[in-house]
């Protein structure tokens, strides 16, 4: 059940022109060849394991097909999946956020990945795009965020470049409220912390009013998207490019680190840190995350829903890092906002 914190929402401008008729068909066929484009460039990376697909049927209406990679040489466990599916019943979680989709029939598509890798140098990382129309309400949301184990500032400053690269060819201010935005949602408020450094998160994209769409009205997305206020209307069209670019970037934004970091010696410290760390993902992936709670309230596919979860975790009670340890500079400088496009050691946080 959502609580009122997670169902509060910045006021959206309602749409004023409709998708073209054949959006539904164009991004669900994007869809796929993003699906299709990232496990064949795994698949190579990892060298090893190879993806098993499953595809599946939801009686409601729609279906989808999950890929999933296992004990490869650099995954531990890797699942990308697609679905699209539609129906006459929203669930709260979308009528909590814009209640004018009430009484109309809904389509949902999208991409979902997540990669947790053997490795605890290699970071684990996710990556949502997906579409949705009910009636006269049509949006874009997605986005993607590292999660590392151990810091590598480098990384995450190659992750934050390759995506704003990709924003900035659509809007200046994209990445900025984005960024934020991602701060903000994939943060553990029981643990005061974030899931990893961050990049993008987006939702209720519809081409109208203020970027920031989110649930904090006093936080530094919605800050700083009200100081830009309303920007220009943007086509249904424009908003697909921007989404097809976000996408298409994400090997670009982490094959590379991948490459660099799954080679690196590593001990029982830090495959011990890595599976305890892996434990935070667990705990977002079932408290907060959006996309989990779509899924399970529109009747989806739980193994599809779930394959985001880690193959092994473990909890320590009190765990604290040592001083001056790697794993305590996660903690003080990584799991902390940060500029990391203009990152500088002394730099503050953002």
């Amino acid at each position: 059940m959502l609580t009122d914190s997670q169902t509060r929402t910045m006021p959206a401008a309602p749409c004023t022109s409709l998708p073209p008729t054949d959006a539904k068909t164009r991004v669900r066929q994007f869809m796929q060849q993003l699906q299709d484009q990232i496990t064949q460039r795994l698949a190579d990376l990892d060298g090893v394991g190879n993806f098993q697909e499953d595809c599946w049927e939801r009686s409601e209406g729609g279906g989808g097909r999950s890929r999933i990679l296992r004990e490869g040489a650099i995954f531990e466990q890797a699942g990308v999946g697609f679905s699209e599916i539609w129906g006459s019943h929203l669930p709260p979680s979308i009528l909590a956020q814009r209640p004018e989709a009430a009484g109309h029939n809904f389509y949902a598509t999208g991409t979902s990945m997540v990669l947790h890798p053997r490795n605890p140098y290699v970071p684990t990382v996710h990556l949502n795009y997906r579409y949705f129309e009910a009636g006269p309400v049509w949006w874009f949301g997605g986005g993607a965020d590292l999660t590392p184990y151990y810091p590598f500032a480098e990384d995450a400053v190659h992750f934050h470049q390759t995506f704003k690269q990709a924003c900035d060819a659509h809007h200046s201010e994209y990445y900025p409220v984005f960024k934020r935005w991602c701060d903000e949602y994939f943060y553990l408020k029981h643990r005061g912390e974030t899931r990893g450094i961050g990049g993008l998160f987006f939702d209720y994209q519809d081409g109208q009013g203020q970027l920031y769409r989110g649930h904090d009205a006093n936080g530094t997305a919605a800050v700083y998207s009200n100081q830009l206020g309303s920007l220009s209307p943007r086509s249904w069209e424009e908003l697909f490019a921007f989404v097809q670019d976000c996408g298409n970037a994400f090997l670009k934004a982490y094959v590379p680190i991948a490459e660099r970091r799954h080679g690196m010696e590593y001990g029982d410290r830090q495959r011990n840190f890595q599976l305890y760390r892996r434990g935070r993902y667990v705990e977002f992936n079932l408290v907060y995350d959006r996309g989990t709670i779509f899924g399970l309230q529109t009747n989806g596919r739980t193994e599809s829903i779930l394959m985001s979860l880690p193959p092994l975790v473990r909890w320590e009670y009190g765990y604290q890092p040592e001083p001056n340890s790697p794993e305590a500079e996660l903690y003080t400088t990584f799991l902390k906002p940060q500029d990391w496009v203009h990152w500088t050691p002394s730099n503050p946080e953002c």
